[in-house]
């Protein structure tokens, strides 16, 4: 199986998709917002500019870790 993104230029082809669909030869799905995506776009970004040194990685999975097992 193969994804494509189509972008559609003429209203007719719209149709012709719909068809294709009606004989279940593709699926149509509407482009979501895909929020996490974004997210981890927007991480990314913020950690080019100060990335996080491996001691603050460490004190930080170190207090999730004591969080998690106090419970």
């Amino acid at each position: 199986m193969n994804t494509l993104q189509i972008d559609i230029i003429n209203p007719k082809a719209n149709k012709l998709l719909q068809d294709l669909a009606d004989l279940k030869l593709i699926s149509i799905r509407n482009k979501s917002d895909d929020s996490f995506l974004s997210l981890l776009n927007k991480f990314r970004e913020k950690a080019k500019s100060n990335p996080p040194t491996l001691a603050e990685i460490t004190k930080e999975v170190e207090f999730v870790r004591t969080k998690r097992y106090e419970k």
